[in-house]
């Protein structure tokens, strides 16, 4: 099975920024303990601060890869070209928050990319991205 994580804005900054919402751990680390524990996947990865970067990498493997999990942070909530490209592919995405956005402000409430993703996990942390792997496992 072929999975890729592809994270939005900010997220380079995990393990810096916020650590009361978002931990203290790099993203980086914590892919490399994704990788050694789901040793039977090839678990791509991508980041980008960049709106048409993220939709130029769902475009790219959303026919060639098994699954996507997206967190494309703040952009989730402003970003209709973002839930285009979604609609626009044959990949099921699974959608991710570390935190629980209902539980934040307001406008972080609405999502454009929930109503064309397969699911929607939030609030485990950085454990929510183990979550979204075993949501492809099952199906």
């Amino acid at each position: 099975m072929k999975l890729i994580i592809i994270n939005g804005p900010n997220l380079n900054l995990l393990g810096k920024r916020e650590p009361e919402i978002y931990g203290a751990a790099s993203f980086e680390d914590y892919l490399a303990g994704l990788r050694a524990k789901y040793k039977k996947l090839t678990l791509d990865y991508f980041q980008s601060n960049i709106e048409g970067e993220l939709i130029g990498k769902i475009q790219e493997v959303g026919f060639s890869h098994d699954g996507i999990i997206l967190n494309a942070a703040a952009y989730t909530h402003t970003s209709v070209g973002i839930g285009d490209a979604i609609k626009a592919i044959s990949t099921p995405v699974v959608e991710v928050h570390i935190s629980n956005t209902m539980q934040r402000e307001a406008y972080r409430h609405v999502s454009h990319v929930s109503p064309v993703a397969k699911g929607v996990i939030l609030g485990f942390g950085l454990q929510s991205y183990d979550l979204a792997i075993e949501s492809f496992l099952l199906s």
